[in-house]
């Protein structure tokens, strides 16, 4: 990323009172953030509402103190010993690093901030492989919790499944920490996941992410500094958050999204019935993922959250088994849509060179209908493969020619 484009990205996601919805809408209109900025506030307010078309006139505070920052962060440091086999990138919507899980979500992060592996972030491909399951639950689990929190991660890791967490106290950590012993003192290679097969010479993959709260200069809470340089040598940390960033409230709430949205299907191990776990859980089951929650004893508070999962539909667990279960056919159909579900950077490119086409758009929205669809039927209906449909599906959203829907679903736009 030049710097140039690193201004402009960062001026239009750290201006306060311009949302990420209102930041979508103004890249459909013109594109990339430089060309957003192109144009003058009379342009924006065609799109915006005068508050936020009012706000982004001005330099957000301390912005060119950011970008030093973030610039420095990016490219200073390398020789650290600390910093040895480890890489510090930023991703946007459309850059072949970014998830195509991701993309399905209804709100997807405008940039991403990536702490990890150098190999994992230097394969021109998804920092975050298609098989990942996110694993939340109680800061403040039982010792049953915490240890089925940690077994059951290190099982489904060594089935390939990616573990997704938040880096929290209790069961998050729990969770990151099995998938790490795994990688540290493991087998050489985990066993695939039920439909999916290695690939000889095939780039290694994320054991483990820790999405967070803060920016990347930061570990909240400190007492899992350890944890987090553990999380980078074997998998990646990823924040939305700019640098600097401190731990307020309303951060954690939002990035759960993120964790729901990486993942095939969330697990919560123990929950209260008001926690950030059932948030996670619900934001999953509105991104149309699967949602599976551990029972408890009737008497333990912090298994109520999950025996009222399990009332409203959530599939009961007692082992990493049952959960493989439940996603083999995911993974299978994501095995034949090419495994990875992304495809390469070439590819990516030369999709994005077919914004416009009226062509790709005229078949992709015929076969959308003006009824709702879910990407299954829109892959059955094109003959496209999932990582393509995707790409093409963002492009007609961002030209506000579809719209997602919870669960999974897009519907066609009308246009006046």
């Amino acid at each position: 990323m030049e710097r140039d484009e690193l201004t402009a990205w960062l001026r239009l996601t750290t201006t306060p009172g311009v949302g990420r919805t209102s930041a979508r809408r103004l890249l459909a209109a013109y594109g990339l953030p430089q060309e957003v900025f192109a144009h003058t506030p009379a342009d924006w307010r065609q799109h915006l509402a005068p508050g936020p078309a009012q706000a982004l006139a001005q330099l957000p505070p301390r912005l060119d103190e950011q970008i030093g920052r973030t610039w420095q962060w990016l490219h200073a440091g390398a020789e650290a010993p600390e910093a040895a086999g480890l890489r510090r990138a930023i991703v946007t919507l459309g850059d072949a690093a970014y998830p195509p899980a991701l993309l399905e979500t209804p709100d997807p992060p405008l940039l991403l901030y990536l702490l990890g592996a150098a190999e994992l972030l230097d394969a021109g491909q998804p920092f975050a492989p298609t098989a990942c399951l996110a694993v939340v639950g109680s800061r403040n689990p039982t010792p049953q919790g915490r240890e089925n929190a940690r077994q059951f991660a290190r099982a489904l890791a060594g089935q390939g499944l990616c573990i997704v967490s938040g880096l929290a106290l209790g069961v998050d950590a729990a969770a990151h920490e099995g998938a790490l012993a795994l990688a540290e003192g493991g087998p050489a290679g985990a066993a695939d996941a039920p439909g999916m097969s290695s690939t000889p010479g095939a780039p290694r993959t994320a054991r483990t992410i820790a999405v967070v709260g803060t920016g990347l200069d930061r570990v909240y809470p400190a007492a899992h500094r350890s944890l987090a340089q553990r999380i980078a040598r074997h998998g990646v940390l990823v924040s939305e958050y700019p640098l600097g960033a401190p731990p307020l409230p309303a951060h954690f709430p939002q990035r759960n999204r993120i964790i729901s949205g990486l993942a095939l299907g969330t697990l919560v191990v123990e929950a209260a019935p008001a926690s950030g776990s059932l948030i996670t859980a619900r934001m999953a089951a509105e991104q149309g993922r699967e949602v599976f929650a551990i029972p408890g004893s009737v008497h333990a508070p912090q298994a109520r959250g999950c025996h009222a999962l399990i009332r409203d539909g959530a599939t009961l667990v007692e082992t990493a088994q049952d959960v493989l279960d439940e996603l083999r056919p995911v993974l299978a159909r994501q095995q034949a849509d090419g495994g990875s579900g992304a495809g390469s950077a070439a590819d990516r490119g030369s999709e994005g060179s077919d914004k416009g086409s009226d062509e790709s758009s005229d078949e992709v929205l015929q076969a959308l209908g003006h009824d709702p669809a879910g990407l299954d039927a829109l892959i059955a209906r094109t003959g496209l493969d999932a990582a393509r449909l995707q790409v093409r599906l963002l492009e007609l959203e961002l030209d506000g020619q579809v719209a997602r829907l919870p669960g999974g679903l897009f519907q066609r736009m009308a246009r006046a």
